[in-house]
């Protein structure tokens, strides 16, 4: 944890050692120096002191003696400092400084073992995910002092074997003259590039040199190492493995590969999976600092600043006019999603990171910052109050989907890297997993990024995300409020082109990868407005038509009250009144208020207790066949269309929520009727795969059957985490989830790392089933869970065939699944 543990140097100095030293060396600038940092040091880290006590002393030092840089001190004015330190740490801890060197040490190594326990260490192991397991104490090294303040033949630096920056391979770092370690860290001074050191001490940099080589060769790492210049002679105080960011540490491994410093095996397990996200999203400007305004959770990482709009449809208009948008809602629907299309980031006051906007967002590679439960967003007057601050619509904020911050202004961003090295280490990794990894993508664009990314196939393509565009989403309700099944078939005969046309383009975008279409999941009534809406909008119309009706009279009125202005107006109220009438015979005599009622009237009927566990996936197919009748044939059209021009096709249709062998035959039955009729119709057979996603606990149980009729399966483990935990996504992460984890109740959230002792266990047992019944089985998993580092390795080790994720975490989990094979001996489940 670099400079997250404490340090204290010159230990051992008193009063009596400093004459002595003095009497040594013969240089009492030196020795004072020594023992103004000693006391510094020791009173800030070991006696609980502020580093202003000193640096308040300090200041009037330098400036009672006109000096500029500390340097500029000479011996006495070091001494005068070192009583004025003495003095204050008297004064602020009722105790002289300890003078016995025992007492010193003892007092040194207890704060060092403190210092583990610090606040900045603590949020150093959280932020980096270092467990006790990984790492529960600390050890306190005590060394020989060497000195790199004892004159112009005295130095100290920090120094990388390669750029840290870049990645490059040339040594890089900094020293100063005539400074100790921590001056270098500090800042007190500028350093000075090290190459500057060849010229100023010519026999010591080739040492320095070697060095570097030696203790690269050594540790196969690019190292991080400080070192001390004493009277013309080199040592080396520490290395480490150097903390690199992700593109200088991927061009590092793959050029100790080629320098045959390390294995191809190595520098794949050098890079963690999770690093390669850095990569893939835009992020802040390091560089800048911005107050933050709230904090929500990071639910899809990546930065983005525009201006707020708090509907869809205003996200959509504002970006057709060119404008950089953020869509801000209490929570997201699905007929929400023209304005993710069309916004540079969500923010959403309530759900969490598996919540619709997250799920949506990440498939999207959209920042998404969820459960940001400081904001009050008032959607009638357009406003987000924030920590007192009100904000309107045209407002600009920043939101950073990787912290979960808000900002009040636009940060700048960094656009990601998708580096050449990269490359070459994803081609290695591929050529090491047996996992192999596909991309949730709902539209070609999403498709054509998870190919990009090194996507093998779509492994799941959500249909009724194509329904929630704006010129579908009418004929979708027209579908839903038909009163007859020949109604309902020519809404549906409208929606065909549209569905075959995308599948087609998806189907031209992979080129013959496998593309997996799931039917039609969520419940229909999730089209629609909510009742609510609709009464309000019925409310409003009537109020309208009322208002028009007590208008009529208003010209004669006029002229009764006000004969002048009623002649001087009579002609142009007699037109407006002449519109309004128009208005009301045309939309409010009844056809739009009959409309919306006959809608209410649909969706009360509509309304389910729980929605998650009622009429949605086969079962809607069933009650409503000429849905998924149409969807089948959009899918096998599509697929023969685009082989008739020349292109080749691998669809895969997956049925949701089965927890039947006898649902699966009922769908079936349609698919072979529609593939004859697609036969007969372009003169070709289309190859297909008909299978089924597994998310319901019963269809976990009757594996074996399932798997008569299944020629894949596809774990849905979103709904089948709830299912098995009994409790709601949303409800659990905002309630009790993050309790839990506190507590250790969980070791992760489920819903975004796999549970492997629950969950996990259910899949085991599905496999082990339906692999009996059939042995070549694929088996796949498509829940949000299947692009997690963890998840993919309990995928691995049971033998699954594919992952399937977000297409921005197609990298992650291609690197993951290599670095399962590479770990699988070691891989143990409770």
């Amino acid at each position: 944890m670099p400079g997250m543990m404490d340090t204290i140097l010159n230990l051992g100095l008193n009063a009596e050692t400093v004459e002595g030293f003095i009497a040594i060396t013969k240089d009492e600038r030196f020795v004072y120096d020594l023992y103004r940092r000693l006391i510094q040091l020791f009173g800030s880290v070991a006696l609980g002191m502020k580093d202003d006590d000193f640096s308040q002393i300090f200041n009037a030092i330098k400036k009672k003696y006109k000096a500029e840089q500390d340097v500029d001190l000479d011996g006495k004015a070091l001494k005068e400092a070192c009583g004025l330190f003495l003095n204050i740490v008297k004064e602020k801890t009722g105790k002289p400084f300890p003078q016995d060197p025992y007492d010193q040490l003892e007092l040194a190594i207890e704060s060092v073992f403190g210092s583990w326990s610090g606040k900045r260490a603590v949020d150093y192991r959280k932020e980096f995910n270092i467990t006790k397991e990984m790492a529960n104490g600390t050890a306190v090294n005590i060394c020989t002092m060497v000195f790199g303040n004892m004159g112009n033949d005295s130095a100290t630096g920090v120094a990388f074997t390669r750029d840290p920056a870049t990645g490059e391979n040339r040594f890089f770092g900094e020293y100063m003259i005539n400074a100790q370690g921590e001056d270098v860290v500090a800042g007190i001074r500028t350093p000075k590039p090290i190459l500057k050191l060849r010229r100023e001490m010519p026999a010591i940099y080739p040492e320095l040199e070697k060095l570097r080589h030696t203790l690269e060769d050594h540790y196969r790492e690019v190292q991080d190492l400080e070192f001390t210049i004493e009277k013309g002679k080199l040592y080396c105080l520490q290395t480490r493995n150097a903390k690199m960011g992700v593109s200088a540490f991927i061009r590092t491994s793959v050029d100790m590969v080629n320098e045959g410093l390390i294995t191809e095996e190595e520098a794949l397990l050098r890079i963690q999976p999770d690093m390669l996200e850095q990569l893939l999203h835009p992020r802040l400007d390091p560089n800048v600092h911005a107050e933050v305004l709230a904090r929500g959770l990071p639910a899809s990482p990546g930065a983005a600043s525009g201006k707020i709009v708090f509907d869809a449809d205003r996200a959509e208009s504002k970006a057709k006019l060119g404008e950089k948008v953020i869509l801000v809602r209490e929570e997201t629907k699905p007929d929400d999603i023209h304005g993710f299309f069309a916004a540079q980031g969500i923010l959403t006051s309530r759900g969490g990171k598996t919540s619709h906007a997250a799920v949506v967002a990440r498939s999207m590679g959209k920042p998404c910052v969820s459960g940001c439960e400081g904001i009050v967003i008032n959607d009638i007057e357009k406003t987000a109050v924030i920590s007192g601050i009100t904000l309107r619509e045209g407002d600009v904020i920043t939101i950073d989907g990787s912290t979960g911050d808000v900002y009040k202004e636009k940060v700048a961003t960094i656009e990601p890297e998708f580096v050449e090295d990269l490359l070459i280490i994803l081609e290695w990794a591929d050529e090491l997993s047996d996992l192999q990894v596909m991309a949730n993508a709902d539209t070609p664009e999403a498709a054509a990024k998870a190919k990009k990314y090194g996507a093998v196939g779509v492994g799941l393509c959500r249909t009724e995300r194509m329904f929630n565009q704006v010129e579908r989403l009418p004929v979708v309700q027209k579908m839903i409020l038909a009163d007859s099944t020949e109604e309902r078939q020519a809404a549906l005969d409208q929606l065909l082109p549209f569905q075959r046309n995308d599948f087609k383009e998806i189907f031209r975008v992979m080129d013959g990868l496998p593309v997996t279409i799931r039917l039609l999941d969520p419940p229909i009534h999730e089209f629609l407005p909510s009742a609510e809406e609709v009464f309000n909008e019925i409310t409003k119309l009537k109020n309208l038509k009322e208002t028009v009706e007590n208008m009529t009279d208003l010209p004669d009125t006029l002229k009764i009250v006000d004969p002048e202005l009623g002649e001087r107006f009579s002609s142009n109220l007699e037109l407006i009144i002449n519109g309004l009438e128009e208005l009301k015979s045309k939309h409010l005599a009844g056809p739009m208020i009959e409309a919306k009622e006959v809608m209410l009237k649909k969706v009360k009927a509509l309304a389910e207790t729980n929605p998650m566990l009622g009429h949605r996936g086969v079962r809607l197919g069933i009650t409503y066949p000429e849905i998924y009748a149409m969807q089948i044939r959009a899918v096998l059209e599509a697929a023969a269309e685009h082989i008739q021009e020349g292109g080749k096709v691998s669809p895969e249709i997956m049925i949701p929520q089965v927890c039947t062998l006898a649902e699966l035959k009922w769908v079936h039955r349609y698919v072979t009727r529609i593939e004859d009729e697609v036969e007969k119709k372009f003169g070709l057979k289309v190859p297909y795969k008909f299978g089924t996603m597994v998310e319901v606990v019963r269809a976990c149980m009757r594996a074996g059957k399932i798997a008569e009729l299944a020629e894949f399966i596809s774990f849905g483990t979103n709904d089948l985490t709830q299912a098995t935990f009994s409790f709601s996504r949303e409800d659990a992460e905002n309630k009790f989830l993050p309790l839990y984890e506190e507590k250790k109740i969980l070791e992760h959230n489920p819903f975004e790392v796999l549970d492997i002792k629950g969950v996990g266990r259910l899949m085991m047992i599905t496999m082990e089933w339906a692999r009996k019944t059939r042995p070549d089985l694929k088996v796949g998993i498509c829940g949000e869970q299947g692009g997690h580092p963890e998840s993919i390795r309990f995928c691995h080790h049971i033998k699954m065939s594919y992952v399937s994720c977000s297409p921005p975490r197609v990298p992650i989990a291609r690197l993951a699944a290599a670095h399962a094979k590479l770990k699988e001996k070691e891989y143990r489940i409770d």
